[in-house]
């Protein structure tokens, strides 16, 4: 689906199945698609091009509203403006929201976010104050939604196309690491700051790492989030 419509489709549960629909002037979608299972095409109305931004609505986390272009942010609000893009991440999902709630406690320092999807966290963080921000991510797209997302944002964001979990990390206070539990243990035990902020797992799952407590848990249905701090005199072991 994603090959097929990168512009973007909707995902149904339909009881114990899960219908896809894709809006398109393609003739040989069904054709395309009926390898994956029954097709059906309805006519849509006219607009149907832009009939996928409703389901893109502004979330608040404290001070900070996060949203699309199109719409307004609230007044006094910290704005963070992200354009829907092929690479994840609107500041919609659970374990965003829990990344930017302890994010918010945090003092301002250096801080990279690590597996950055579409930059949503390297963004907000950049317009907190926090700084110097990086952004790192091994997939192209994720690159590129971010680096202009920071751009629209008139935030200043180093961002690198890297694999978190061999090459180097840069030498900051803070990692912010929404990616899964086993790569937030690895990026852990590679990274020479003093606090990593972690999700992107279930409620029943704890990353640990050596050198590191656990500190603030936050959770919002199945998933949670984490405060990673270094144990006290202990040494950063980096590789």
């Amino acid at each position: 689906m994603i090959e097929l419509f990168p512009e973007g489709f909707e995902e149904r549960e339909d009881g114990p199945a899960v219908e896809l629909a894709a809006y398109t002037e393609r003739w040989d979608a069904p054709a395309l698609l009926g390898a994956l299972g029954s097709v059906r095409e309805t006519p849509v109305s006219a607009g149907w091009e832009v009939a996928w931004r409703r389901f893109h609505r502004p979330v608040r986390i404290g001070p900070l509203w996060i949203g699309p272009p199109w719409e307004a942010p609230d007044p006094g609000a910290v704005a963070v403006v992200i354009e829907p893009a092929r690479a994840f991440g609107t500041g919609a999902h659970a374990t965003t929201r829990l990344c930017l709630e302890l994010l918010l406690d945090v003092g301002r320092a250096g801080l990279v976010d690590v597996g950055c999807g579409s930059g949503v966290v390297a963004v907000a963080a950049a317009k907190l104050g926090f700084g110097p921000v990086a952004a790192l991510d091994n997939d192209e797209a994720a690159v590129e939604a971010t680096r202009a997302n920071a751009a629209a944002n008139e935030v200043e964001v180093d961002v690198r196309l890297a694999d978190v979990l061999d090459d180097p990390l840069p030498a900051v206070e803070i990692a912010v690491a929404n990616i899964a539990r086993r790569p937030v243990e690895v990026v852990a035990g590679r990274f020479a700051g003093a606090l990593v902020i972690a999700s992107g797992y279930l409620v029943d799952e704890e990353p640990r790492a050596e050198g590191w407590r656990s500190g603030e848990r936050r959770t919002e249905g199945e998933w949670a989030a984490d405060r990673l701090e270094r144990d006290p005199g202990r040494a950063a072991q980096v590789g």
